[in-house]
């Protein structure tokens, strides 16, 4: 073996045998440090994959893709480190019943959880609440056979069909949470109903503005409702 410039053989090998062992060493690590970075993403939480079953009101009417209900929602939770993978099952002029009939298409096998935003059609037509009672009762109980969790957001009926009508069906929302278990949004549109500024010129759809400002309401609703499925799931 040649010899290098003040050192002698023995000494040459022993320090190659020395850094051969330090080599393994480090490759060993790099490989442990390699597994646990795996382990960590396997035990990752996916994002959770979510529909918002409704209207025109979470459907976007009158507004850019970009700021209706269900993407400004996803922004937000987004902003919070919450990840989601959301679906926008609005379509405007649908009611509890046309949601229901379109409930099997309009949420996919592996959804973890929806949000139910069905109802004002049915107020402003003057649908007998029992019907609509009925539409929103089958979803419910359909969606939980599947194992889908969901978030139930209320509606108001108007004052024009009189006090009897609002009084029937304002109580659908919270005794059909109530008999199911499911957490409740009392009213989709708090905070928006009936404000000009922030009501397109209909007076009934939300602006992009109004929109944020349901987010906004409804956002810690939907933080809670996802830690209990986090909790669940985990």
């Amino acid at each position: 073996m040649a010899r290098s410039y003040g050192t002698s053989a023995a000494r040459v090998e022993g320090r190659f045998a020395i850094s051969a062992h330090i080599l393994v060493l480090i490759m060993a690590l790099m490989t442990a440090g390699t597994v646990l970075a795996q382990g960590a993403v396997a035990v990752t939480a996916k994002p959770v994959k979510m529909v918002v079953l409704g209207d025109s009101l979470s459907a976007g009417y009158g507004l850019p893709a970009g700021a209706a209900f269900p993407v400004r929602l996803q922004k937000a939770l987004d902003t919070k480190g919450i990840k989601v993978d959301m679906i926008n099952a609005g379509v405007s002029g649908d009611t509890a019943s046309g949601g229901r009939d379109r409930l099997d298409w309009s949420v996919p096998e592996g959804t973890d959880a929806v949000i139910v935003e069905l109802g004002a059609n049915d107020a402003l037509r003057g649908t007998d609440p029992a019907v609509t009672r009925a539409a929103l009762s089958d979803i419910l109980t359909r969606l939980k056979a599947r194992g889908v969790t969901v978030l139930l957001c209320g509606m108001v009926a108007p004052p024009n069909y009189g006090s009897d009508y609002a009084a029937r069906f304002n109580a659908i929302y919270p005794e059909l949470a109530k008999s199911f278990g499911v957490p409740l949004y009392p009213f989709f549109l708090d905070g928006v109903a009936a404000d000009a500024r922030l009501n397109q010129a209909d007076g009934m759809h939300p602006t992009a503005e109004g929109v944020d400002v349901v987010v906004k309401n409804i956002l810690p609703t939907v933080e809670a409702f996802l830690g209990k499925l986090s909790g669940q799931r985990s």
